[in-house]
């Protein structure tokens, strides 16, 4: 969605930079966010000054939102602001059909457009909508809990982007465009308040030029919430009745034009995450008997009560500490060690991107892609989600301390053509390497109930560790051939070739679990191989039918790489593999995509309406799925058969003869249905029915006024309202939770000087205070008949007051 009235100009004319220099010997200061110079907003020379264009880098170039022949959501800085919007998941009120869960053990985080998008329970599973950050993509949904800041632009592509955006983008792309130095000094700051989680936010930037050739830019933010989650009443918890959640997020940027045909940015970014559990805003439906079931232990001999109070709407969580029993020996070195399984979480974060742009002639720009990932996590919790042995003792248990290591190196090369003729083209190849750690103490039989390890002390069933490494090489290619002066056709193709390697090993099992149905300690996999590769074509035809519609219909195709399933129990599938020596099943394949789109973007009454269309057409085949079984506590790891997503996506702005009032709006009509077969883990066959977090109807409206009050004062009042149909909430069974409709509000009144300098609000974000699921699964420890769910919900209301200023 656009934020603002646009004007069309030329892509080409504006002679746009698209690619870099090779950029290897620099990869070791690889930054973070960015999609390249798309922050620069040109104007039509005709246009009023007030009257920008808004610039994208769907196809990896900047063009203009109205030009470009993509579905994209494109939201700026100032809509984020003026909303305090700082995290992924508040994203949602903007995006029809995406939907956010933030929290869990892990993947850490899930994204998903238009019904489609990956477990939040796997983090052996790339993410079906790839998450960019300034053109450089990351692996990990861990980020997803990081928030952001000081961004110039979010841009949503909506469909798969593997031309473009490689192997990971099947569902579409999440990109966010970080601030750029400014070409005068500018200081800035914000500070905020908020009155429902007792939480504020303080953060501040520095920007401008130190020389004629080298610019700058430094911001900070701080963010402390005492009482973010907030916990049902008798809870037994260490930490209080609150949750609370630190974030600390800097960013340095270094942008250098030391001539006409050679420019170099480089961003660094750090973020510090520290909160009081993985386990955030989760909560317990008691299915249809309204009890609380109990958490049921060693084949029925124990039997834990819930503990909780049924009701999953309340905003009030029950997540008590780790059962005495099992609190005191976490197999050593980890972090959760001495804590006495009291939930914690920490997250420390490198990020590092150095984009680099060579014209090597008047037509031709060399463009490079430097990109440096460095991700510690580790989080603990209690993952039965509930247990009470007495009053005021802690009966959690369930409870594992995994550590989430990333390392990440990747590169991209594009060679571009900016020829004043008919043909031009752009050629890339692209290179990953990857590293990563999925290593944690877990008690899934929770065996120290019985008593601790005689031998160790130890009080965990086991420990298990896996690495993984991941190598992807792709090459790609594309063109743009000008049929006539306003027809258009481009396309391209992407090849793929990925490996991953997994070891898995099993430093320390419980003495009392030693013996039949359980691997033995010291347990070695050895290499567990997967490889693929995959050829993405896609081809699109744009025809210019005036200066202020532009027609188009494209072919697309999309691919996910499948991999090695990290959630594998010693007790279970991990101990099957090891004794059949048969590791295949612990194998997921790759995931694709097929279909098109066609659409329309147009402009009316002097450019300021806008109404755009995209009706669209996906088949995607593997889809990856993974299930849980409550019972037996075990994962499923699978690919279901076949998911086809189809819909229509309307888009509006109108600029009002009001002077300083607009509006904009969005709504998406989705048909997501599994087509073919998929046997899930309950052994349901879910074809026919419709996929999880794919709403019938979904949309939002939103105005924007501003007007002067007095010589140099403006009133500002905003205000966003959301709609979601209703949706289904897993992909278990064909009586999953269906997450009703619902509507909710933001707004935010404000006053202000007229130049910028400074601004007061009062900002209102979900004043409906209306909560709803976006996943659901069953209770781990399950009794037999049990039918409990787990809820993974937003967050509530807010209510924020800030002051912003700019020098």
């Amino acid at each position: 969605m656009s934020i603002r009235h646009t004007r069309v100009v030329s892509a080409r004319g504006a002679h746009l930079r698209r690619a870099l220099l090779a950029g290897a010997a620099l990869s070791c200061l690889a930054a973070m966010p960015q999609a390249a110079h798309a922050q620069d907003m040109e104007t039509d020379e005709a246009a009023a000054p007030e009257e920008q264009v808004i610039i994208v880098q769907a196809r990896r170039q900047n063009e203009t939102l109205q030009e470009v022949p993509v579905t994209v959501t494109a939201i700026g800085g100032d809509t984020l602001s003026r909303y305090n919007i700082d995290q992924v998941a508040d994203v949602v009120s903007r995006v029809p059909t995406l939907n956010v869960q933030v929290g869990g053990s892990g993947s850490g985080g899930q994204l998903s457009l238009r019904g489609v998008g990956s477990s939040n329970i796997s983090a052996a599973f790339d993410s079906a909508v790839a998450f960019d950050f300034d053109g450089v993509q990351v692996s990990t949904m861990r980020l997803v809990q990081a928030g952001f800041f000081d961004v110039e632009q979010i841009d949503v592509l909506k469909g798969p982007q593997s031309l473009f955006f490689g192997k990971s983008a099947s569902a579409g792309v999440f990109a966010i465009r970080s601030a750029d130095p400014t070409s005068t000094w500018e200081v800035g700051g914000a500070a905020s308040y908020e009155f429902e989680e007792d939480g504020y936010i303080v953060q501040g930037y520095v920007s401008g030029p130190l020389t004629d050739t080298l610019g700058m830019r430094v911001a900070a933010q701080f963010n402390d919430i005492d009482e973010y989650v907030v916990l049902q009443d008798g809870t037994p918890a260490a930490n209080g009745r609150f949750r609370g959640l630190t974030n600390i997020v800097a960013r340095g940027t270094l942008e250098w034009q030391p001539s006409p045909t050679f420019d170099a940015n480089l961003k660094v970014q750090y973020v510090r995450n520290e909160n009081d559990g993985a386990i955030q805003h989760s909560d317990l439906f008691c299915g249809a008997n309204g009890v609380a079931d109990p958490i049921t232990l060693l084949g029925g001999a124990i039997n834990i009560p819930g503990g909780y109070d049924c009701n999953a709407f309340d905003q009030r969580y029950f997540l008590p500490d780790t059962a005495p029993p099992l609190a005191g020996g976490v197999p050593t070195p980890s972090a959760a060690a001495g804590r006495n399984g009291v939930p914690f979480g920490e997250t420390d974060v490198w990020f590092t991107r150095l984009l680099m742009n060579w014209d090597i002639t008047e037509n031709l720009t060399l463009t490079s892609t430097t990109g440096y990932l460095n991700l510690d996590a580790v989080d603990f919790d209690n993952y039965s989600y509930g247990g009470l042995l007495g009053p005021g003792v802690p009966g959690g248990v369930g409870t594992s301390d995994p550590v989430n290591q990333l390392e990440q190196w990747t590169q991209e090369l594009r060679l571009a053509s900016d020829f004043e003729g008919a043909f031009n083209f752009m050629l890339g190849v692209f290179y990953e390497d990857r590293k990563f750690v999925f290593d944690t103490a877990q008690q899934a039989v929770n065996i120290s109930f019985l008593g601790p390890d005689p031998v160790t002390g130890f009080t965990y069933d086991w420990d298990r560790r896996q690495d993984t490494d991941t190598e992807a090489f792709s090459v790609f290619g594309s063109v743009m051939i000008d049929l006539t002066e306003d027809l258009e056709l481009s396309g391209g193709v992407r090849y793929t070739d990925e490996k991953k390697t997994a070891v898995i090993t099993v430093p320390y099992l419980h003495t009392f679990l030693q013996g039949p149905g359980f691997v033995s300690p010291g347990f070695n996999s050895g290499p567990i191989e997967f490889s693929d590769d995959n050829f993405s074509p896609e081809i699109t035809l744009r025809y210019k039918a005036t200066e202020d519609i532009n027609v188009f219909a494209s072919f697309k195709t999309g691919f996910k790489s499948g991999g090695i399933d990290n959630s594998a129990l010693p007790s279970n599938s991990l101990s099957q593999a090891a004794n059949s020596g048969d590791f295949s099943p612990l194998i997921f394949q790759s995931e694709t995509a097929q279909g098109g789109e066609v659409g329309i973007k147009t402009q009316w009454a002097d450019r300021t309406f806008t109404l755009n269309a995209t009706a669209y057409y996906y088949v995607f085949d593997d889809l990856q799925v993974q299930n849980f079984d409550a019972v037996a506590v075990q994962f499923l790891t699978l690919n279901a058969g076949q998911v086809t997503s189809q819909g229509i996506d309307l888009e509006a702005n109108w600029l009002t003869p009001v002077d300083g009032l607009s509006f904009s709006g969005n709504l998406s009509y989705l048909d997501a249905e599994f087509t073919d077969t998929f046997i899930t883990s309950a052994g349901n066959d879910l074809d026919g029915r419709s996929s999880a977090r794919a709403p019938t109807w979904s949309g939002n409206l939103a105005f924007d006024f501003v007007t002067p009050i007095s010589d140099g004062l403006d009133f500002g009042l905003n205000g966003n309202m959301i709609y979601s149909g209703e949706y289904f909430t897993n992909e278990d069974t064909r009586n999953d939770f269906i997450q009703d409709d619902y509507v909710t509000f933001d707004a935010s009144v404000s006053i202000g000087a007229a130049d910028g300098t400074w601004k007061v609000s009062l900002i209102g974000v979900n004043l409906a205070d209306e909560i709803w699921v976006n996943t659901s699964a069953p209770r781990p420890f399950l009794p037999p008949t049990g039918d409990d769910l787990i809820f993974t919900q937003n967050r509530g209301r807010q209510v924020f007051v800030e002051t912003r200023f700019r020098f």
